[in-house]
């Protein structure tokens, strides 16, 4: 039996709905409420300390802003405020998938990147439950964890963006070599870690399941390779998941299409070179060789997109930093397909 994957998201904490949404429970909101951002320090003040020992007695009891105002510490009035607008906008939904794509039909601004994080975490979780494939399960976690990228030897290999930083902090201390990663760390600055990121391929991928929460496992996103096909198929089950929309998505090394209609950024750096492109601006090479990855998305029924562009493809891609770190934004491909309606989550 493959063994269980992502134990730390708490989505043993949840339960799905008839239609295969996750309810949000007390369990849940509890378990946030434990994390060390909330959890009130050594010096505060007794009114946050019975505001948060109130909350996890009763996580969706309302919460006066008399209460929060009466926080001596205003770091923390500004934790509790936006933690409590969370918990509200998730409460106001029928399912956490509901609440995200709700996110992003309004506004965003105030929502900590973190509460975002977790909730697509807990949303891919319950989309990859049934998974047999530990390729389309690491690419996931493109979604919600930042990546550093190695280019060296014509690979293009993406790791842990905190899981490497931390190879660098142990690096600086005086250990030894990093294996496959050692460029990455190397481009930090620091030293080697005598510490190793396997890269998964069809030999290793099993390994990826006792491993899943360390997130020390490396993604070879190379074209023609596994690892751009696993995040097709994360990205066509992610969209029919929270869109009810059936697509097709299949990697691609150039486009040949110069009359394209519609294109979705993966992440900020992709959405910018490609307007950039749609525009007609010069785009300098070095840019265009920061594009990691191009694929092309397919409705399966034309009639569900906007009547101008029905039966033409979208080009989706994703990009890196020069700083090469990738910070995919799932939310893009909610708020940017060309949808004839929006469909409830």
């Amino acid at each position: 039996m493959r063994p269980d994957f992502w134990l730390s998201c708490g989505h043993h904490l949840v339960e799905r709905d008839e239609a295969g949404g996750l309810a949000i429970s007390d369990a849940l909101l509890s378990a946030w409420l434990a994390r060390p951002e909330l959890v009130p320090p050594g010096e505060a003040c007794d009114a946050e300390r019975a505001l948060h020992a109130s909350l996890l007695a009763n996580p969706r009891r309302g919460v006066a802003g008399i209460e929060v105002s009466a926080l001596a510490d205003e770091d923390a009035r500004e934790n509790w405020q936006a933690w409590l607008a969370f918990r509200d906008h998730l409460l106001a939904h029928p399912t956490l998938e509901a609440a995200y794509t709700a996110l992003f039909r309004g506004d965003v601004r105030g929502t900590p990147p973190l509460f975002i994080a977790q909730l697509a975490q807990l949303i891919l979780r319950n989309i990859l439950d049934a998974a047999e494939d530990p390729l389309r399960v690491r690419a996931a976690e493109l979604f919600f964890r930042p990546q550093r990228v190695s280019t060296e030897g014509g690979n293009l290999l993406l790791a842990d963006e905190e899981t490497v930083e931390a190879a660098a902090g142990g690096a600086r201390a005086g250990h030894g070599g990093l294996g496959v990663l050692g460029q990455m760390i190397a481009e930090t600055g620091a030293g080697l870690r005598s510490v190793e990121l396997d890269v998964l391929s069809p030999e290793n991928t099993q390994a990826y399941w006792e491993r899943s929460d360390r997130f020390d496992t490396v993604l070879d996103l190379t074209f023609g390779r596994e690892g751009q096909d696993a995040l097709a198929r994360v990205i066509e089950a992610w969209v029919r998941h929270l869109l009810g929309i059936g697509v097709s998505v299949q990697p691609l090394q150039t486009i040949h299409d110069e009359a394209w209609a519609w294109y979705v950024g993966l992440d900020a750096e992709a959405t910018a070179i490609a307007t950039r492109l749609w525009n007609g601006e010069k785009v300098e090479p070095e840019d265009l060789g920061r594009v990691l990855a191009l694929f092309r998305l397919e409705f399966e029924n034309p009639a569900e997109m906007l009547p101008r562009v029905a039966g033409r493809p979208v080009y989706l891609s994703l990009a890196m930093s020069a700083g090469k770190t990738v910070r995919m934004k799932p939310q893009n491909l909610l708020a940017g397909l060309p949808l004839r309606q929006a469909k409830a989550a």
